[in-house]
């Protein structure tokens, strides 16, 4: 059971969780009998992500350090055992947004099972521009709430998603360069392997920094958030560009590490400001 749970991925399940419901919550969704199972039915289907990501990387996860104790490397899991566990909270995820949710959430949640497993994971062998398909798979959460909660996809929503997709560039690239050999060993083209020398990861880590501060924003500009909620974004969001443009100047190990972890904490304490600031 124990490894079958971490094939699952917890806590990206619960962050996928917790976000959804953010996004019902936003949206004006009551607390019916639908939440949970819309909540649920997203958790199962990032589970599904996580089980059928380690499904198709067992041999790279074996020879990098940081995932070598993993179910399928250890053999605690089979890798037909993997594809059919997958499966079944892919389909069992989907079903239970689309009955409790309607036909729009759904569509989100199969379209984000698709991109992760079926795009994103293959191709992280042969380009870096992977990351950033995997950072649109990964912002879906907040949408598949707002849509099952019957809100419109409009400004506030793509904004919903514009947070948690540039949210994920800094946090990523700061991970892959502080594993860049552990990447470069199991043939991943992550960008900190394909330009080693770590310009081009620095510049887009600042980059991505630089943008995520006006998309904390823009709930109070969209008609989402009051501007009290604008101060605490400010001050969340620079913060957090300062480690960003920090650890894009140094590029060491210490300072990388430093962003990854704080980006660990920055979505959670933007999304209670907005679940405090919301109009």
């Amino acid at each position: 059971m124990k490894a079958y749970l971490e094939l699952s991925k917890p806590r990206i399940a619960l962050m996928v969780a917790l976000t959804t419901w953010l996004g019902w919550a936003l949206a004006g969704g009551a607390a019916t009998p639908a939440l949970p199972v819309v909540i649920l039915g997203a958790a199962l289907a990032a589970a599904a992500c996580g089980a059928l990501n380690q499904r198709l990387e067992r041999v790279e996860d074996g020879i990098m350090n940081r995932t070598k104790n993993r179910p399928l490397p250890t053999g605690r899991v089979t890798p037909d055992a993997a594809l059919a566990f997958g499966l079944v909270l892919a389909v069992l995820g989907t079903v239970m947004v689309w009955a409790a949710g309607g036909g729009l959430a759904a569509s989100l949640t199969a379209a984000t099972i698709v991109l992760y497993v079926g795009i994103y994971t293959p191709l992280k062998k042969f380009t870096p521009q992977t990351t950033w398909i995997g950072a649109a798979a990964g912002a879906t959460s907040p949408l598949i709430g707002w849509a099952a909660a019957g809100g419109p996809m409009d400004a506030r929503a793509a904004t919903l998603f514009a947070i948690q997709f540039l949210w994920q560039i800094p946090h990523f690239l700061a991970l892959f360069w502080i594993y860049r050999e552990d990447y470069a060993k199991a043939g991943f083209k992550v960008m900190p392997v394909v330009h080693p020398d770590g310009g081009t990861t620095a510049i887009q880590i600042a980059i991505h920094s630089f943008t995520l501060l006006p998309a904390t924003l823009a709930p109070a500009l969209v008609g989402m958030a009051r501007p009290s909620y604008a101060l605490g974004a400010l001050a969340v969001s620079g913060s957090f560009l300062l480690l960003g443009l920090r650890a894009s100047w140094t590029m060491t190990v210490v300072d990388n590490r430093r962003l990854f972890l704080a980006s660990l904490m920055y979505l959670p304490a933007i999304f209670v400001l907005l679940l405090i600031g919301g109009v």
